[in-house]
């Protein structure tokens, strides 16, 4: 058997990299073509509302033609969800980066919510997202898509919060909590968006969420006990 060279050698002691799939220049063009209807389809619907922006509108605007809005859409509604979504995921992320402040669960809730406070104020999610977001895409869809990225934030900090103020609570008991101070962003969000001043209107937000957050925090470090719902049930009545 012939001895190998020193080059080959040092290339069998080598890791072996994985190979990097080669994306094609139809699937990029396709990627590229996808990307500019959703963008287009954003300023479209930010500007002028989902009733008032034609499909038309959005191919011209994106120079595709309807053929390749088709390719990636059934119709305008899917794009109008599509733009729901990539408004939330950019929220989501926005949200995610200003959590990285602190490590402080408290904190973290606070941060969370002035980022929140911060993003309702923007045109493309005042009118997509709380305005038309419900009618457009109908009460359960609008649901299933919020809990996908804004519930699962507001979840993530409550269960941080109450973990750490050392209450031994069930999964029903950190549902709960999740659910109202979900119900209390989402309806906060919805005053801030049609307020006549909102730098006032997420002052006043701020100021609530931040005194009740500052409450709970008050009563746990002080040791009280959250009371047991169990015991808030109606006793069974023997029956006569």
């Amino acid at each position: 058997m012939p001895s190998r060279s020193p080059a080959e050698k040092i290339r069998a002691t080598l890791p072996k990299v994985p190979k990097v799939p080669v994306v094609s220049r139809r699937a990029q063009y396709s990627a590229s073509t996808k990307r500019a209807l959703v963008d287009e389809a954003l300023k479209l619907f930010t500007d002028q509302g989902y009733a008032a922006t034609s499909l038309d509108a959005i191919v011209t605007a994106a120079r595709v033609t309807k053929g390749a809005l088709y390719h990636h859409f059934t119709g305008k509604q899917a794009v109008f969800e599509a733009v729901f979504e990539q408004i939330e995921a950019d929220a989501s992320a926005q949200i995610r980066t200003a959590l990285k402040k602190s490590k402080d669960p408290w904190d973290k809730a606070l941060i969370g919510l002035r980022a929140f406070l911060q993003i309702v104020q923007d045109a493309s999610y005042q009118r997509v997202v709380i305005q038309e977001g419900p009618a457009v895409l109908g009460y359960e869809r609008f649901r299933e898509q919020e809990e996908r990225s804004s519930y699962g934030l507001v979840q993530e900090m409550v269960r941080l919060v109450l973990e750490d103020s050392a209450y031994d609570l069930s999964e029903d008991m950190l549902e709960t909590f999740s659910r109202i101070f979900f119900g209390a962003m989402s309806a906060a969000g919805e005053s801030v968006s049609t307020a006549a001043n909102p730098k006032v209107a997420v002052a006043q937000v701020e100021t609530a969420i931040a005194f009740i957050l500052a409450g709970l925090r008050s009563l746990a470090e002080s040791g009280v006990a959250l009371p047991d719902p169990e015991d808030l049930l109606p006793d069974d009545e023997d029956d006569e």
